[in-house]
C-alpha cells in the first residue's frame, strides 16, 4: 500500500512541475512562430498533455480491456471540461472574448461521432484511420482560418526557440511519466476496491491522465494566458476522441462498449454541448461558475462510483 501511496504522490508532484515547463515551452514557441496563445493551446499543448490518455487508452485495449480504454477517453472530456475548467476558474477567472467558439462545435461534433460509434458498434482499423485523418484535416483547416478573437498573446515568454521547444519536450516527457505513476497507482487503488473496468476508465484513470490538462491549463490561468487554457481544454477533448480514439481503434480494432451508450456518452455529448454554449454566451468562466462546474463533476463521479 505504501508503493501505492508513494507512486501518487510521485506523480501528482511530476504532473506539476511538467505542466510548468510545457507551458512555458508552449508560450516561447507561440510568440517565436507568430501562433496565438489559443492556437498553440489547441495544438501544441492540446496534444502534449493528450500523450498520457494515449498510453493509457492503448495500452488498456491491448490488454483486451476496451471498457477502460474507451471509458478513458470519454471520462477524460468529462474532466478536461468540468474539473480542469472549474479549478483553472477558482485560481483566476477565465476571460473569453468569444474565443473557441468554431473548435467547441468540432467538439461537439467528434462527441456525436463517438456515440454514433457505440451504437453502430462497427470496430475496424479503418475507423481508426479515418479518425485520424478527420484530426489532420481539423488541423489544417484550423492553422489556415485563425481569428482575431482567438489572439491572446502577453508576455515575452522564453526568447530562444529551440530552448523553448526543449522546455516543451522535457514538460510532455515529465507528464507523461508522473501520469503513468498516478495512474498505475489509482488503477491498483481500484482494483483493491472491487470497481469495474468502466468506472475504472471513467473516473480513476480518466481523472489520472487528465492531471497534465488541469496542470497546464491551472499554470497558464495563473500566468495570464487565458487562451492557452480554454485551448488546452478543447483540442484535448478533439484530440482524445479523433487521435486517441484512433489509435485505439486502429490498433485493436474493437467495438466502442455498448455499456456506455446508455449514459456515458450521452453525458459527455452533454458537456461537449454545455462547453459551446458557455464559449459562445458568456464573457466569462468566473469563480461561482467555476464551482458550479466542479460540483457537477463531482456529482457524477459520485454517481458512477457509488451506481
Amino acid at each position: 500500500m505504501l508503493s501505492i501511496v508513494l507512486s501518487i504522490v510521485g506523480g501528482l508532484v511530476l504532473l506539476a512541475v511538467g505542466g510548468e515547463l510545457l507551458v512555458r515551452g508552449a508560450v516561447g514557441i507561440a510568440k517565436k512562430l507568430g501562433l496565438s496563445n489559443l492556437v498553440t493551446g489547441l495544438v501544441i499543448v492540446g496534444a502534449a498533455t493528450s500523450m498520457p490518455e494515449m498510453v493509457a487508452s492503448v495500452q488498456a485495449a491491448f490488454a483486451g480491456s476496451p471498457e477502460i480504454a474507451w471509458g478513458n477517453i470519454a471520462g477524460s472530456n468529462i474532466a478536461n471540461s468540468l474539473l480542469i475548467l472549474g479549478a483553472t476558474a477558482l485560481i483566476a477567472p477565465i476571460v473569453l472574448t468569444g474565443m473557441g467558439r468554431r473548435d467547441a462545435v468540432v467538439g461537439v461534433i467528434v462527441s456525436v461521432l463517438l456515440l454514433g460509434l457505440a451504437i453502430s458498434q462497427i470496430g475496424a482499423v479503418w475507423v481508426g484511420i479515418v479518425l485520424i485523418a478527420l484530426l489532420a484535416a481539423y488541423l489544417y483547416w484550423r492553422y489556415n482560418h485563425p481569428r482575431g478573437a482567438d489572439e491572446d498573446e502577453g508576455e515575452e515568454g522564453v526568447q530562444s526557440l529551440p530552448l523553448a521547444i526543449v522546455l516543451g519536450a522535457a514538460g510532455v516527457g515529465v507528464l507523461v511519466f508522473g501520469g503513468s505513476l498516478l495512474v498505475g497507482g489509482a488503477i491498483e487503488l481500484a482494483t483493491i476496491a472491487g470497481l469495474s473496468e468502466t468506472v475504472i476508465g471513467l473516473t480513476i484513470v480518466a481523472i489520472g491522465t487528465s492531471l497534465p490538462e488541469l496542470a497546464a491549463s491551472a499554470v497558464a490561468a495563473f500566468r495570464g494566458k487565458p487562451g492557452l487554457a480554454v485551448g488546452n481544454v478543447l483540442g484535448s477533448n478533439i484530440f482524445n476522441i479523433l487521435l486517441i480514439g484512433g489509435a485505439t481503434m486502429a490498433l485493436a480494432p474493437l467495438p466502442v462498449p455498448t455499456t456506455m451508450i446508455a449514459y456515458d456518452l450521452p453525458f459527455t455529448l452533454a458537456v461537449a454541448v454545455m462547453l459551446w454554449v458557455l464559449l459562445s454566451y458568456r464573457h466569462q468562466i468566473g469563480r461561482g461558475l467555476g464551482v458550479a462546474l466542479l460540483a457537477v463533476f463531482a456529482a457524477n463521479t459520485a454517481f458512477l462510483l457509488l451506481s
